[in-house]
C-alpha cells in the first residue's frame, strides 16, 4: 500500500514553519545563519530539535560525540533500524536550508505517520550529526565519521578548532556530551534528503536528483616559511616571500583543473599572511587547497602534483614549505537499489528525475560504509549555497519531502 492510500502524507505548511523556527536560531544578514558547530548557536538549534522529537514521542539517544538520535520505535524492535537526517551546524556565512532540510523533513516524515496513526515494521531514526561542517573543528562529518567507527572517539573529542578550544570542552560545555557508545551501529538502510547545493537541476529544469555518489575530497593545509624583510630596500631576486610562493601555488591549482578537465575541482579557500602589513615581505603564509573528483585515481594523481609543485615553487624562492591533511574522502557510489527507489518514488508523484552525483560532502557518504545508503536532491535557486542567499522554492522542499517519506515507508515496511 502506497503512502497516499494509508493516509500518510507531508504536512508541508508545518514542515516550512519549522524550518522557518530553525532559521532564526543563528539568525544572520540577509536571510542566512550561523550555528557553528558546538557554539551557543548550536545547542539552541540542537535544544530545539530535541524538543521538537519528544514533541513528537521519540526515543532520544545522545551519544559521545554529540550526535542526536531520535527513534519512532517500529513493530519488530529486532529488526535493524531505517535512519533519515543530516546536520544543522552551518558555515560562517550559511543559510537555512543546508543540511537543516534533512533534519526537519525526518522529523515530518515521523510527524506525519502519528498523524496517520501508521506503524512501521522496523524502527525508524532521524539523525542530527555533529560538526558536519568541518568549519569549526576538522574534518568535516565528524560526528558521522565516529558514529560509522572510522574516526576514533578520543581523536574527535581532542580536536582542536579555530578558536584554539577542543570539541570535548565544547561539547561538555553546551551539555552535549552524551553518554551513549558510539559506532558499531546495525542500520537497514539510510536516506539523507539535501539541497543540491549547486546549479544542475535548476539549469536542466529538473524537479529531483536522485544521487549516484559523493566526489572525493581532499583538503590540504600548507605552511610557507619565509624571511620578514622591507619591502622598499629588498630587491626582488633577494626576496624569501612566501606570499608569491602561496599566489604561485594558487594559480598552479586553477591550472591543474583546467589539465584535468570537468570532473577536477581545486580551490585555494583560506589564506593568512604573516604580519600582514602593506610594507614587510611576507614571513609566512598558511592557506589551504581544497581539491575534489569523481575519479579517486585522478584525484589522488591531482594530490600528487600539487604536493610536488608546492615544494618546487617554495625551493625556487628559498622558502621551506610543510603540509597537513585536514580531511581526506574517497568518492563514494551509493546503492543502486536505494538510487532506483529514490527515481521511482519521484516519478510516481509526477516529479521529473535525474541521476547525478554530489559535488559536496555529506555525512550519507560516510554512513554508506555502514549500510546502504542513497541520497535525494531539490533544487538550489541559482546554484547557491553556504551563502545567506542559499534558497529552495517552498514546493520543492514539500515534494523532496515526500518522496523521502515514500522511500522511508517502503523500506521500514520491506520484507529484506
Amino acid at each position: 500500500m502506497s503512502t497516499v492510500e494509508a493516509g500518510v502524507r507531508i504536512n508541508g505548511a508545518r514542515l516550512l514553519d519549522r524550518i522557518a523556527q530553525l532559521g532564526k536560531i543563528g539568525e544572520i544578514g540577509g536571510g542566512g545563519v550561523c550555528r557553528l558547530a558546538l557554539t551557543e548557536e548550536d545547542k539552541l538549534g540542537r535544544d530545539q530539535v530535541v524538543a521538537w522529537m519528544r514533541e513528537l514521542r521519540m526515543q532520544v539517544m545522545i551519544d559521545r560525540i554529540g550526535n542526536i538520535v531520535g527513534t519512532l520505535p517500529g513493530k519488530n524492535p529486532s529488526l535493524a533500524p531505517v535512519m533519515t537526517g543530516s546536520h544543522i551546524d552551518t558555515v560562517r556565512t550559511g543559510g537555512r536550508y543546508d543540511g537543516n532540510l534533512g533534519v526537519l523533513a525526518g522529523l515530518e516524515v515521523v510527524a506525519a505517520l502519528r498523524d496517520a496513526g501508521v506503524e512501521l515494521d522496523r524502527s525508524l531514526q532521524v539523525a542530527a550529526f555533529t560538526n558536519e561542517e568541518g568549519a569549526r573543528f576538522a574534518p568535516d562529518m565528524m560526528g558521522s565519521l565516529v558514529y560509522q567507527g572510522d574516526l576514533a572517539l578520543d581523536v574527535a573529542l581532542d580536536t582542536v578548532g579555530i578558536d584554539g578550544t577542543t570539541v570535548r570542552e565544547n561539547l561538555e560545555r553546551i551539555g552535549y556530551a552524551g553518554t551513549a557508545p558510539c559506532g558499531n551501529n546495525e542500520l537497514h538502510a539510510y536516506i539523507e534528503l539535501h539541497i543540491e547545493q549547486g546549479p544542475v537541476l535548476e539549469h536542466e529544469g529538473v524537479d529531483i536528483g536522485a544521487v549516484t555518489g559523493v566526489q572525493g575530497i581532499c583538503w590540504t593545509e600548507f605552511e610557507l616559511q619565509g624571511v620578514s624583510n622591507h619591502a622598499g630596500t629588498t630587491p626582488m631576486a633577494l626576496r624569501h616571500d612566501a606570499a608569491a610562493v602561496f599566489s604561485d601555488i594558487a594559480v598552479f591549482v586553477r591550472e591543474l583543473t583546467r589539465r584535468y578537465g570537468g570532473g577536477q575541482l581545486g580551490t585555494v579557500g583560506h589564506c593568512k599572511l604573516f604580519p600582514n602589513l602593506v610594507n614587510v615581505i611576507p614571513s609566512k603564509a598558511v592557506f589551504t587547497v581544497d581539491l575534489r573528483n569523481v575519479d579517486k585515481a585522478s584525484l589522488d594523481a591531482a594530490e600528487r602534483e600539487l604536493l610536488a609543485y608546492a615544494q618546487e615553487a617554495a625551493a625556487k624562492e628559498g622558502v621551506q614549505v610543510s603540509h597537513r591533511s585536514l580531511a581526506r574522502f574517497d568518492p563514494v557510489d551509493f546503492d543502486p537499489a536505494l538510487v532506483d527507489l529514490v527515481e521511482r518514488s519521484a516519478r510516481a508523484h509526477g516529479r521529473t528525475v535525474m541521476r547525478m552525483p554530489s559535488g559536496a560532502g555529506h555525512d550519507a557518504q560516510i554512513i554508506a560504509r555502514l549500510c546502504p545508503a542513497a541520497m535525494i536532491f531539490v533544487p538550489s535557486v541559482k546554484g547557491l549555497s553556504h551563502n545567506p542567499a542559499e534558497f529552495t522554492k517552498d514546493e520543492d522542499l514539500v515534494a523532496g519531502a515526500s518522496i523521502l517519506l515514500d522511500t522511508l515507508v517502503t523500506l521500514a515496511n520491506g520484507a529484506s
